[in-house]
C-alpha cells in the first residue's frame, strides 16, 4: 500500500505537540506560584496573626481614653449635686485604677514568686533564697505602700457615704435628700476594692515558699547581727531595716491583709459610722439587692455574665458591714453560707479558689457559731460530691459547649454583615456578641474551677477529665480568635451599637424628664432629680467611655426618685446599661473571660494533651489554639520581681513547652513517617498485613500541612521539621551505610510523591553513590589492593578476593569518575605516579627472581633446548618441557602454605599486572568522568569563546575575567576529553630502557619462563573456580586478568613479543590436548567394547578435564591477546623508536 504523504500537514502536527506542551508548562508553573503563595501565606499568618499579640491594648483598634477630667464632665447648676457625683466618680475611678494594678502588677509578682532554677532546694543552699527575698523587699515595701493606699480609699468611700446618710437629727444638716437613693455603682466598686485584698491574702496564704524563703532572711539577719564584728558595721544601723522586716511580716505575711482592713476604726471627730443606723441599713440594704440580683441563676446555666465574680465582693461587704455596725442579718448569713450549695469554689486569679464557707467561717467567728458542726462537714464532702458528678458529666457539658460555640462561630461568620435592616442588623449583632462573651465566661469559670478544685482536693484527673477540660481551653481561644477575626467588621459595628443603646438610654431619661418637667410644684428635691437626669443625659450623649458611664450611673441613682420612672422603665434602663457597659468593654471583657494564664499552674497536663493529638490524628489544627492559651502566661510571668530577669522564666517556659511538643508530638512523627516510608520501600519483602481497613494506619498529611505554630518567639513548622529530620536521617545513614545509599533515595522520593516532604539531597561525595573504595584509599595502599583484588579485564571491574562479609566489595568505572568528580583531574596524575613508585619496588624482586642461578641456568638451559630441537618439534615449544619445569621448580622448596616458588612469581606478576589494569581504570574513568562534565557543551569541534563575546558586548572586567575562567576549564575539560594521556606508554617508556639495558641481560630469557607460568596459572584458576560451588569458598575465584595484563606488559618491557611468540606455545598446548582427547577417545571405544563400566566413567571425567584445561589455556591466550594490544604488540621497539623520529 502506498501512502501519499503530501496529503500530510506536517506543520498543523508540530503546532499541536507545541500546543500540548505549553500547556503541561504552564499547569507546572501554576502549581509552583500556588505553592510559592501557600509558604508566603503560612509564614504571613505566622509572624502577624498571632493572639498573644492582638488584645494588648495598644494595639486595639478601639479603645477610647477619656480625655476630659471628671470635674469638667460634671457640670451642672446644681453645685451640691456637682461635689457629690465628682467625689463618688473620682473615688470610683481610683478604685478601678487600684483593681487594674494589683492584677497588673502585685499578683503576678506574688503568684510567679519561687518559679525558675533558683527555687530549687539544692540551690537554696547557696543563699539563692536570701538573694530572691533581697530582691522582693522593694516589692514589698511597695506592696504594703499599696494596702495603706486601699485602706485610706476604702474609710473614704465609707465616710463619703456616711456623711450622704446623715439624718440630721444632731445637728448636722443633711447635703442632700438621699431618700430612695441607692448608689449601687459605689458599693460594687468598694467590694471589688475588698476583694482585691482577699485575693492578696489568699495568695500569700499559698505562697508556702515566700513564707519560707523570708524566714531564712530573717535568720540570715539574725545572723548578720550576731557576727556585726567580724563584717565591719554597726548593729544600730541594721535595726531600722530588721523593724522594717517585721512590720512588712506582720502586715502581708500573716494573712490579715483584709482583716486588718475591716477592722480599722472608721469613726473620728467627724465621722461616727458605727452609730449611723441610716447608713447601716442602706449599706445592708445595697448588699442584698446586689445578692438577689445573682443569687438566684447562680450556678444555673442562665447565669449572668460575672455572677459569681461579684459573690466575693458581696460576702467583703458583709463582713465590711458587720465590723462597722456590728449587727448582721443572720438570715442573710445563712443564704450566703448557702451559696457552696451552687457554687462550692470562685476562681480569683490563675490557680486561686476562694471557697464561701470558709472565708465567712474566718472572717465572722461570731455568726459562725451559729453553723453546726456537721453542716461543715457536710460543706467538705459536697465539694467532693459536686467534682465527682462534674467530672461524670463533663463530657456531656464539652460536648453541649462545643455545638453551641461552633453554632455562635457559624452565626458570627455569616450574621454580621448588613442586611439593609439597620435596627434588626444592631439588636442582631448586639445580641451576637454579648453571647460570645456569655459562653466564654461560662466555659472559663467550668474550666479554673474544675482544674483547681482537683488540686486542692487532692483529686488525680482521669486522662478523659484532662482532655475534656483542654477541649474546653481550644473553645475559649476559639471564641477569641473568632472575635478577632471580625475585628474590623466589629469596631465598624461597635459605634453604632453603642450609639443606638445610647439612644435608647436616652429615650428613657426624657421620659422621666418630661413627667418631672410637667408637674409645675417646686421643690429642692425636684430640683435636685432634675439637675440629676440632665447630668446624665450629657454624660450618655458622649463617647461610650468608662467615667461617662460611671456619672450617668451616678446621676441616675439621684434621678430614679419622685417616681420619675416606672418600674419597667428603670428595670429598662438597668439592662441597657449594662449591655453597653459590656459593648463598651468588649475587648477588656473578652481578654479577662479568654484569659488563660491559669494554664502555667496546670501545664502537667499539657502533655496528655499533645500525646491525644497525636494518637488520634484528627483536628490537628486544634493545637493552635492551646499554643495562644500558653502564650497567655507570658504576660504574668514578666511581672515577676524575684529573679534578675523575667525573661529567663519565660525561656524557662518555653523551652519546657517546645520539648513537650517535640517528645509527644515531632518526634513520634518523624519516626513513624520514617518507618512507614521505610516498610514502603521494603514492601516486597514479607511483613505483616498492612491493609488499612484493618489496621488503622494513620495519615499524617494532617500534620504536616498544619500551619506553622508560633511558640512566643519560636516559630515550629511542623512539615520543615520533617524535612529536617529526614535529611538528617538520610545522610547520617547513608554514610553508616553506604551500600543502602538506593533505598534512602527511594524514600526519599517517595516522601516527596506521597506526603509532598521536599528533602534536600545530601550531597555526599559522589564516590559514595555505591559501596566502595576511593581512589586516595586505593592510591594510599596500592600494595594491599593488587593483592586483594582481582582484575577483570572485559568488563574492568575489580573484584575483591576474599571478605569477612557477606558481600564482596567491586570497583568499576563509575566509581572512579566519581572519585575524580569529587577529587579533580590531578588525582589521576598522582596515583599514576604511586603506580610507578609500587612498580619499581616490584621489578627488583622480579629481577632478583630471575637473576637466580637456578632459574637462570634452567631457563638458559630450556631454550638452547628450543633452540636445537625447534625443527624436530615443529617450531613450537614442547608441553612436556614447560610441565616439566613447572613440577621441577617445586625442588627447590615451598612455602608454608604450600607455594613453590613459580606460585610466588605467577603472583608477582599478577600484581604487576593488576597495578596495569588500575591505571587503565583511572585513564577510563578521568575520560567517563569529562564526558559527564562537558555533555552540556553543544559542539565540541566549535567551542565558542565567551572572552571574545563578552569583549565585543564591551561587558564589564568582572564579566571578562569570569569568561576567561569558563574558557579555561571548557578548554581543559574538551583537551582531557578527547586526549586523554597515554599513561601504559609513559609507564613503558619509564621502565624500557632500564629492562633492555644490557646489564639486566638475565630478564632477556623471561619468554622462557612463560609457559610454565601460564601452566601454573591454568591449575590455579581450575581450582579457584572449582571452590565456588563448595561451602569452603577459601580461595574461591573466577577471574584473574591481571596475571595476562602482567605478562603483556613485561613482555612489552623487554621487547620479547616476537621472542615469545616464535615458542608457538598456545599451538603446543592445542595440539597436545587435541591428541591426549583422541587417545582418551579411543580408550572410551575400547571400554565400551569391553563394558567396562569404570573404566568409561574415568574416561568421561579425563575428557572432561581435557576440555576445562583447554577451555582455561584460550581464555589465557585470548586475555594475553586483548592486553598485548594495550601496548601495540604489532609494534617492536625499533619500529617504535623510527615511528617516534618520523612524528619528530
Amino acid at each position: 500500500m502506498i501512502v501519499d504523504v503530501k496529503d500530510w500537514d506536517v506543520d498543523k502536527v508540530d503546532d499541536g505537540v507545541i500546543k500540548i506542551v505549553e500547556e503541561v508548562q504552564l499547569r507546572k508553573y501554576g502549581k509552583f506560584l500556588e505553592g510559592y503563595c501557600n509558604q508566603l501565606r503560612g509564614i504571613e499568618h505566622a509572624l502577624d496573626e498571632n493572639l498573644d499579640d492582638v488584645w494588648k491594648y495598644q494595639l486595639d483598634p478601639l479603645l477610647p481614653k477619656e480625655k476630659t477630667t471628671i470635674l469638667d464632665l460634671i457640670s451642672t447648676d446644681n453645685r451640691v449635686l456637682n461635689k457629690i457625683i465628682s467625689v463618688l466618680a473620682v473615688l470610683c475611678c481610683e478604685i478601678e485604677d487600684l483593681c487594674c494594678e494589683a492584677k497588673r502588677k502585685y499578683f503576678p509578682a506574688l503568684l510567679f514568686y519561687g518559679e525558675g532554677e533558683s527555687s530549687e532546694k539544692d540551690a537554696l543552699q547557696d543563699g539563692e533564697a536570701h538573694i530572691c527575698i533581697g530582691r522582693m523587699i522593694p516589692f514589698m515595701q511597695e506592696l504594703s505602700c499599696f494596702v495603706n493606699h486601699i485602706y485610706n480609699v476604702v474609710k473614704n468611700v465609707v465616710h463619703q457615704l456616711n456623711a450622704l446618710y446623715t439624718s440630721g437629727k444632731n445637728g448636722v444638716p443633711a447635703i442632700i435628700d438621699v431618700t430612695d437613693v441607692h448608689f449601687k455603682t459605689v458599693y460594687k466598686h468598694l467590694g471589688s476594692l475588698l476583694s482585691i485584698l482577699v485575693t492578696l491574702d489568699e495568695i500569700i496564704d499559698g505562697q508556702e515558699t515566700l513564707r519560707e524563703h523570708w524566714t531564712q532572711y530573717k535568720r540570715m539577719l539574725v545572723s548578720i547581727h550576731h557576727n556585726s564584728s567580724k563584717l565591719g558595721f554597726v548593729p544600730e544601723k541594721l535595726r531600722p531595716f530588721e523593724k522594717l522586716i517585721g512590720k512588712l511580716e506582720k502586715q502581708l505575711l500573716g494573712g490579715g491583709i483584709f482583716q486588718e482592713c475591716v477592722e480599722q476604726n472608721f469613726d473620728d471627730a467627724k465621722n461616727f459610722v458605727s452609730k449611723n443606723s441610716a447608713f447601716a441599713e442602706e449599706f445592708a440594704l445595697n448588699i442584698k439587692n446586689q445578692f438577689l440580683v445573682i443569687e438566684s441563676k447562680l450556678g444555673e446555666a442562665n447565669e449572668e455574665f460575672d455572677a459569681r465574680l461579684k459573690l466575693p465582693d458581696i460576702c467583703c461587704l458583709f463582713v465590711l458591714h458587720f465590723h462597722l455596725f456590728r449587727t448582721a442579718d443572720k438570715k442573710f448569713f445563712k443564704s450566703l453560707w448557702d451559696t457552696h450549695k451552687k457554687i462550692p469554689a470562685v476562681p480569683l486569679i490563675s490557680n486561686i479558689l476562694w471557697f464561701p464557707d470558709l472565708f465567712l467561717l474566718r472572717r465572722l467567728h461570731v455568726l459562725a457559731r451559729n453553723i453546726e458542726r456537721k453542716s461543715q462537714e457536710a460543706v467538705k464532702l459536697s465539694r467532693q460530691t459536686y467534682l465527682m458528678q462534674r467530672n461524670q458529666n463533663l463530657s456531656k457539658d464539652v460536648q453541649n459547649y462545643y455545638v453551641q460555640t461552633l453554632t455562635w462561630m457559624i452565626e458570627m461568620d455569616s450574621c454580621l454583615k448588613d442586611t439593609g435592616k439597620l435596627l434588626d442588623d444592631l439588636n442582631r449583632k448586639c445580641s451576637l456578641l454579648l453571647q460570645g462573651l456569655k459562653l466564654a465566661w461560662n466555659i472559663s469559670h467550668t474550666v479554673k474551677t474544675m482544674m483547681s478544685l482537683h488540686i486542692v482536693l487532692s483529686k488525680p484527673m482521669t486522662k478523659t477529665c484532662v482532655l475534656a477540660l483542654c477541649r474546653m481551653i481550644e473553645m475559649l481561644k476559639g471564641i477569641e480568635s473568632t472575635y478577632h477575626r471580625h475585628t474590623v467588621i466589629i469596631s465598624e459595628s461597635l459605634t453604632h451599637i453603642m450609639q443606638h443603646l445610647g439612644y435608647l438610654a436616652l429615650t428613657i431619661i426624657n421620659i422621666g424628664k418630661k413627667r418631672l418637667v410637667s408637674d409645675k410644684k417646686y421643690s429642692e428635691r425636684r430640683l435636685d432629680v432634675l439637675s440629676a437626669l440632665v447630668l446624665a443625659e450629657k454624660s450618655l450623649n458622649g463617647p461610650g467611655t468608662k467615667e461617662r458611664r460611671l456619672i450617668s450611673y451616678l446621676a441616675m441613682a439621684l434621678g430614679v426618685q419622685m417616681n420619675s420612672f416606672k418600674d419597667e422603665e428603670v428595670a429598662n434602663f438597668a439592662g441597657i446599661m449594662k449591655k453597653l457597659d459590656f459593648i463598651c468593654d468588649l475587648k477588656e471583657k473578652i481578654k479577662e473571660a479568654c484569659d488563660c494564664s491559669f494554664m502555667y499552674w496546670h501545664h502537667v497536663v499539657f502533655p496528655t494533651y499533645v500525646a491525644d493529638i497525636y494518637e488520634n490524628g484528627v483536628d490537628v489544627h486544634r493545637i493552635q489554639y492551646m499554643i495562644f492559651a500558653l502564650h497567655d502566661c507570658i504576660e504574668p510571668i514578666l511581672a515577676c520581681r524575684h529573679e534578675s530577669s523575667s525573661v529567663a522564666l519565660v525561656q524557662a517556659f518555653q523551652k519546657e513547652t517546645f520539648l513537650t511538643i517535640k517528645k509527644h508530638l515531632l518526634d513520634p512523627l518523624c519516626k513513624d513517617i520514617e518507618t512507614e516510608l521505610r516498610l514502603h520501600c521494603h514492601y516486597h519483602l514479607q511483613l505483616d498485613d498492612r491493609n488499612p481497613f484493618k489496621i488503622g494506619r494513620k495519615d499524617f498529611s494532617h500534620f504536616l500541612n498544619l500551619s506553622s505554630i508560633r511558640l512566643f518567639d519560636r516559630i515550629i513548622n511542623v512539615k520543615a521539621y520533617v524535612e529536617h529530620y529526614l535529611d538528617k536521617i538520610f545522610y547520617n545513614l547513608t554514610t553508616v551505610a553506604l551500600h543502602d545509599w538506593k533505598t534512602y533515595g527511594e524514600m526519599r522520593s517517595l516522601a516527596k510523591h506521597k506526603y509532598t516532604l521536599t528533602t534536600v539531597e545530601a550531597h555526599l561525595p559522589s564516590q559514595t553513590l555505591e559501596q566502595g573504595l576511593d581512589v586516595l584509599e586505593i592510591m594510599r595502599n596500592i600494595h594491599l589492593f593488587v593483592s586483594n583484588y582481582l582484575y577483570n579485564l572485559n568488563n574492568q571491574i575489580f573484584v575483591e578476593r576474599s571478605s569477612n562479609n557477606k558481600h564482596l566489595n567491586t570497583i568499576n568505572i563509575r566509581h572512579i569518575a566519581n572519585s575524580i568528580r569529587t577529587h579533580g583531574i590531578g588525582v589521576m596524575n598522582t596515583t599514576v605516579n604511586f603506580v610507578y613508585q609500587f612498580l619499581r619496588k616490584k621489578f627488583q624482586i622480579f629481577s632478583q627472581f630471575l637473576y637466580d642461578e637456578h632459574i637462570k641456568s634452567r631457563l638458559i638451559k630450556d631454550y638452547r633446548y628450543f633452540k636445537e630441537n625447534k625443527v624436530q618439534n615443529g617450531q613450537k615449544y614442547p608441553f612436556d618441557r614447560a610441565e616439566k619445569f613447572h613440577r621441577g621448580i617445586r625442588k627447590l622448596g615451598l612455602t608454608n602454605d604450600g607455594q613453590s616458588y613459580l606460585d610466588q612469581f605467577r603472583l608477582l606478576i599478577s600484581q604487576i599486572g593488576n597495578a596495569m589494569g588500575f591505571v587503565r581504570m583511572i585513564r577510563s574513568g578521568g575520560i567517563h568522568c569529562c564526558s559527564n562534565a562537558i555533555r552540556f557543551i553543544p559542539d565540541l569541534d566549535d567551542i565558542i569563546t565567551f572572552t571574545d563575546l563578552c569583549e565585543d558586548e564591551k561587558l564589564s572586567a568582572e564579566t571578562v575575567s569570569g569568561a576567561k575562567k569558563l574558557d579555561s576549564v571548557i578548554s581543559n575539560l574538551s583537551k582531557n576529553f578527547s586526549e586523554g594521556t597515554e599513561y601504559f606508554k609513559l609507564l613503558v617508556d619509564a621502565f624500557a630502557p632500564a629492562f633492555q639495558d644490557p646489564k639486566n641481560s638475565h630478564m632477556k630469557n623471561f619468554f622462557v619462563i612463560v609457559p610454565a607460568l601460564t601452566i601454573n596459572f591454568v591449575e590455579q584458576s581450575i581450582s579457584s573456580k572449582e571452590k565456588l560451588s563448595r561451602k569452603n569458598k577459601v580461595g574461591a575465584a573466577f577471574t584473574d586478568d591481571g596475571f595476562a595484563m602482567g605478562v603483556a606488559y613485561i613482555l612489552k618491557l623487554l621487547n620479547l613479543y616476537q621472542d615469545f611468540d616464535s615458542l608457538h606455545w598456545f599451538q603446543s598446548v592445542q595440539e597436545k590436548y587435541s591428541k591426549d582427547r583422541i587417545d582418551v577417545h579411543k580408550q572410551k571405544t575400547a571400554a565400551v567394547g569391553k563394558e567396562d563400566r569404570k573404566l568409561l566413567e574415568t574416561m568421561n571425567l579425563t575428557s572432561r578435564r581435557l576440555e576445562i584445561y583447554q577451555q582455561e589455556f584460550d581464555l589465557l591466550n585470548y586475555s594475553l591477546s586483548s592486553a598485548r594490544i594495550f601496548f601495540r604488540a604489532d609494534l617492536s621497539a625499533e619500529e617504535e623508536k623510527n615511528e617516534k623520529n618520523a612524528s619528530a
